[in-house]
């Protein structure tokens, strides 16, 4: 596998208004507001509206979005523009189906799974138990590994299935709206207090995996496509509406060989930048 292109998180430079809201006393106050889901839905609902539409360019433009990748349409609002689909050929899978590719674009962080801890993020540990809110199926992903992939706003923010199989209802977990930047990171336990939604996929090639959406600062909606029943390997799941997001995906070690690229950038600070269709391991013989 080809070295990926890597962000030094210990370089990364912190935005601003972030760094108001998290870093500052009076910030921390306004944070409390923000992040309740009712002020991104209000956002989210603008956002769908006709009046979003003058945003669109200076958006492009501040984030240096490469349109050539995407549809050439009219697009009705911000958010008809933030879920704008790819081009056919842009984000294509490998032939092997025994390759576990990303499903979706994103940074990635992994980790392998100790026992029910994982994602120690500045010092800071969260548990699996904590993020599903169900002990029980946490236990079953105690010795593996846990791949996330952080999103930002210029990213395509539509998610694919991973492999086809069945999946089981979407469970749904109320909660905050913290944005998934490094800074925030730092200051919260953002995965475990954030709105999220999970499901377990029974696939064909790497056992049973969950895959968790989590929602953002100013992500009104999590859109999942389907409930319960069969999926196919590189189908859409779904997609966020505005802002940046997180996916989580649970695999078991005794299932699925991820490459081990991934877990020293981690150990080193690094995310790994990555796209949608892109391998990460492979199924374990």
């Amino acid at each position: 596998m080809d070295t990926k292109k890597t962000i030094d998180l210990d370089n990364l430079k912190k935005d601003s208004t972030l760094k108001f809201l998290y870093e500052n006393p009076f910030g921390r106050i306004i944070l409390k507001g923000i992040t309740l889901p009712f002020v991104s839905s209000v956002v989210g609902k603008y956002m769908s509206s006709s009046l979003s539409k003058r945003r669109i360019t200076k958006f492009i433009t501040a984030n240096g979005i490469n349109m050539e990748e995407y549809e050439d349409r009219e697009f009705q609002s911000f958010n008809d523009f933030f879920t704008r689909k790819i081009k056919e050929g842009k984000r294509l899978l490998p032939q092997d189906k025994e390759v576990l590719f990303s499903p979706c674009d994103g940074k990635l962080s992994a980790y392998k799974i100790n026992e029910d801890t994982v994602l120690p993020v500045k010092g800071s540990h969260y548990t699996i138990s904590q993020l599903l809110n169900n002990k029980h199926l946490a236990e079953k992903y105690k010795d593996g590994y846990c791949l996330v992939f952080r999103l930002s706003v210029d990213d395509y923010h539509r998610y694919s299935y991973i492999d086809s199989g069945v999946k089981e209802e979407n469970v749904k977990i109320k909660g905050k709206l913290h944005t998934v930047q490094p800074i925030a990171l730092e200051k919260s336990p953002v995965f475990i207090q954030n709105s999220r939604e999970y499901t377990v996929i029974h696939t064909e090639n790497f056992g049973d995996v969950v895959q968790v959406e989590v929602g953002a600062l100013m992500v009104g909606k999590i859109k999942n496509h389907h409930g319960k029943g069969k999926v196919t390997r590189g189908g859409e799941k779904g997609m966020f509406l505005f802002g940046g997001s997180t996916i989580i995906l649970l695999l078991n070690s005794n299932e699925v060989l991820v490459e081990e690229e991934f877990f020293e950038n981690t150990k080193n600070h690094l995310e790994t930048v990555i796209k949608l269709g892109e391998p990460l391991g492979r199924k374990r013989k």
